[in-house]
């Protein structure tokens, strides 16, 4: 039988310009650090994984509404944040809670003392950062982690860049003082 006789398809298949593939390429290139994002966001590399996968299907499925000029990885961790702040509202109204801290970075030490300190220092950062409000978090990975400007991750975050000034000073204080004592 041909396709033709089983009717048409389902699946529509997208229409693909230049400039459609170019912006492609350029989610490619920006998906460690969408992923470094998610994964602070959810502290789980599972759960991170499964916002990054979201936050692209979102983001190619809208694709249309993005504007071109405008920064593209403003608007992925955009749609990252939204997802992310969506799922804890429907977690929260079905009571559910996950905390699980990332450790597959302590891996890179290959010396078994060096390999345990670097792992339970590890540990206690993702802990003390995954104990800091959303929002102080949230500017934390962005500035601090990924290396976003100040400017870019006030503009990110939809904030004045005082307020991100400030939760960046607060978040250091309190990682300060739980990983001192």
């Amino acid at each position: 039988m041909t396709m033709e006789e089983y009717g048409p398809s389902n699946v529509e298949s997208p229409r693909t310009d230049e400039s459609t593939e170019a912006i492609r390429d350029q989610m490619l290139r920006l998906l460690p650090r969408l992923r470094r994002f998610c994964i602070a966001l959810t502290g789980s590399t599972a759960d991170g994984d499964d916002l990054v996968q979201d936050t692209v299907e979102r983001a190619l499925k809208n694709l249309h509404s993005w504007e071109p000029g405008s920064r593209l990885d403003n608007w992925l961790f955009r749609i990252a944040k939204n997802r992310f702040v969506d799922g804890r509202r429907a977690a929260r109204r079905h009571g559910v809670v996950a905390v699980e801290a990332p450790d597959e970075a302590a891996r890179v030490f290959t010396d078994g003392e060096r390999f345990a300190e670097s792992r339970l220092t590890l540990k206690a950062v993702n802990v003390a950062l995954g104990n800091l409000p959303q929002e102080q978090r949230e500017a934390v990975v962005l500035v601090l982690i990924d290396g976003v400007s100040y400017r870019d991750a006030a503009d990110l975050l939809n904030i004045p860049i005082g307020t991100l000034t400030s939760r960046i000073s607060r978040a250091r204080t309190a990682l300060a003082a739980v990983l001192e004592s």
